[in-house]
């Protein structure tokens, strides 16, 4: 017990190790300082909501402009995520409180928005879109206060706080819809310490938003642009009628409270966004399953082999077991190349170019370099990364080609550059054109479009040519018995070794063993939350990693006992059995968690989805066929074949 004790002790020392893995600042990253009176920022990023899917930049909506409006130049990543950052006319200052402010230029002049603005503002309304502005790189975001299930006396004092990324555009009541025009930005600055004689010198921690529908003959505004609030009860909120035009005026007010945070730790707030209990609970229980099962698996096998082995290789019962059945009966066919070895040794090439890039980029992200301070930082560095990983690809490629007598290695590499990138690129165009025709920033312009291609056809593809070169030229992998030129006949199998049974058992170990990082992932994507448990999830592509491979060798060694030599696709379609679940998964989260109700946006996270599962078919599939391909050379080469 003492010795279970200890290795939980040691499991958690290793969590808390990687759980404080996240919390490092981005390397190159320099806090800005500012001095009193100092201008602030504010920029705005896009407007998102997860019932569309679709995020359109700020100043598709008849929001006030500055005189001139500047976009920020953007990496791959923001471009890909529908990042569009613009500059906004709100003028703050740097611990400058300003009580009302009016936004647009024209002094006391209430905006007028036409038929065709307020129908726009009023449908965003009804669809649940957020508007994400960032100060100083922090983005905004709305604190939410509520009673937790407490016992009463605790309930006057303490209140659980949350914070939602961004802002609502607006609300509903019945039929009408109300716009937020008033916001309260309230940002906290941490004051650095400096020499006496110096002036002071802040740096902003945190950026919250507090957005107010109030109606225009409340805002009492003046010729100077300023503004009072009404009091709390007594003011309505601005409705918007989409049937006629509508007068408003856009105002804000900035109130600067000092803090204890330091920069360093200043995103701390936006990330523990959701409850890391489950987090800690599902990791261990993973790991608790996964150890436990692996280990009975293992100790099986391995005593059912020894046996075997043992078995085959006693030389005065050669006659008996020649009558027996097992796995030894298929020596001569074991290694028969299979049916269109070019098309699997290419998707063999894609899983290996997947792992390399994903084990690279978690473990990265893990260190703390892809943290979201560093906006599309991740995209980036995962295409960057997929595109130079090629080379590995092709050398596995044409190893494998080559090992199962192929001849052509130059149509070879052409097929493992271009299948499984071109079923990507493919989806991503289509998807891309309903995305185009609604207007959404989210759409990749073509100028990107155009240097993904050159990506792909200028850096991925001579690096996985020049790897099948070398992969092709090396020696192929020694296979322990040689094939007899006569297939042997198979015997009728059981309903149990049907592929697609296959599928369902040896994908249930790996699911469960990730499913609750999956849940995290999918909030990633689809509801705008922020991901950056990367530890955890360093820890579960482990757990995932080490499930695939036995789940496979066990499959593999079920088959060949059945006398079943036809191995090598089945193994790459079996092991990949986990995605299967995932898009089980993906259609229960789209039906319980989402409420997604259009076409256009079904079809965006059906057309994404579908992406997600073939790369992580293509990802567990090669990760069981390796380990189950070195398991089978190796019980080969125990056995003596006469």
């Amino acid at each position: 017990f003492s010795f279970l004790q200890e290795r939980l002790r040691y499991m958690l020392l290793l969590l808390l190790f990687l759980h404080g893995a996240d919390s490092f600042y981005v390397p190159g990253v320099a806090p800005i300082n500012f001095h009193r009176n100092d201008p602030v920022e504010i920029k705005a990023v896009k407007l998102t909501s997860s019932r569309t899917q679709l995020p359109y930049e700020y100043y598709s909506l008849p929001f006030c402009q500055p005189t001139k409006i500047t976009y920020k130049a953007e990496n791959l990543g923001e471009v890909l995520r529908g990042d569009r950052i613009v500059n906004t006319p709100f003028q703050v200052s740097m611990n400058v409180e300003k009580k009302c402010e009016v936004l647009c230029n024209f002094s006391n002049k209430p905006v007028t928005l036409t038929v065709e603005q307020s129908k726009l503002i009023a449908e965003r309304i009804r669809e649940d879109y957020y508007v994400h502005l960032i100060a100083d790189n922090l983005p905004v975001a709305t604190r939410l206060e509520f009673y937790s299930n407490r016992e009463e006396e605790e309930k006057k004092k303490e209140k659980d706080v949350q914070f939602e990324h961004g802002y609502r555009l607006g609300f509903m009541d019945g039929n009408k819809f109300y716009l937020h025009n008033h916001l309260s930005f309230i940002l906290y600055y941490h004051r650095e310490d400096v020499e006496e004689n110096q002036e002071p010198t802040y740096r902003v921690v945190r950026f919250e938003v507090i957005p107010q529908s109030i109606k225009l003959e409340d805002l009492k505004a003046d010729e100077k642009s300023m503004c009072t609030l009404p009091e709390a009860t007594g003011s309505a909120p601005q409705e918007i009628d989409p049937s006629k035009e509508n007068q408003l005026l856009f105002t804000y007010s900035v109130h600067w409270e000092e803090s204890d945070i330091k920069w360093a730790s200043r995103w701390d707030t936006y990330l523990t966004m959701s409850d890391v209990q489950i987090h800690w609970f599902s990791i261990i229980n993973s790991v608790v399953v996964v150890f436990f099962l692996s280990g009975i698996l293992s100790m099986i096998i391995i005593r059912t082999l020894r046996k075997d082995i043992a078995n085959y290789n006693k030389e005065d019962d050669i006659e008996d077991t020649m009558e027996e059945s097992g796995w030894k009966l298929v020596h001569g066919d074991v290694f028969r190349p299979p049916q269109y070895p070019m098309i699997l040794s290419s998707l063999l090439g894609s899983g290996i170019q997947l792992f390399c890039m994903i084990l690279i980029v978690i473990f990265v992200a893990m260190l703390g370099m892809l943290s979201p301070s560093s906006r599309g930082a991740l995209m980036t560095t995962a295409c960057f990364l997929f595109m130079f990983m090629g080379v590995f690809g092709g050398f596995f490629a044409g190893r494998l080609y080559r090992t199962l007598k192929g001849h052509r290695w130059k149509k070879g590499a052409f097929c493992t550059a271009t299948l499984y990138p071109g079923v990507v690129f493919g989806i991503c165009f289509v998807l891309n054109c309903f995305i185009w025709g609604k207007h959404s920033s989210g759409a990749v312009p073509f100028p990107t479009m155009v240097a993904l291609l050159c990506m792909w056809f200028g850096i991925s593809l001579p690096l996985v040519y020049l790897g099948y070169y070398f992969g092709f030229r090396k020696q192929p992998y020694d296979n322990p018995v040689r094939t007899n030129q006569i297939p042997r006949q198979i015997p009728e199998q059981r309903w149990y070794m049907n592929k697609f049974v296959g599928i369902l058992m040896a994908g249930i170990l790996p699911f469960g063993a990730m499913f609750i990082e999956l849940f995290f992932i999918f909030s990633a994507i689809w509801e705008n939350q922020f991901y950056y448990l990367f530890g955890f999830l360093f820890l579960v592509f482990i757990i995932l990693v080490v499930s695939c491979s036995q789940i496979s060798i066990v499959m593999v060694y079920f088959q060949l006992c059945a006398e079943d030599y036809r191995w090598w696709w089945r193994t790459f379609l079996v092991s990949g059995g986990s995605a299967f679940y995932v898009l089980i998964y993906a259609i229960f989260y789209f039906v319980n968690k989402l409420d997604i109700v259009e076409f256009i946006p079904s079809l965006l996270y059906f057309g994404y989805t579908a992406l997600m599962v073939l790369s992580f078919w293509l990802l567990t599939g090669t990760i069981g066929f390796y380990a189950a391909y070195m398991f089978v050379r190796k019980i080969y080469a125990a056995v003596k074949i006469d």
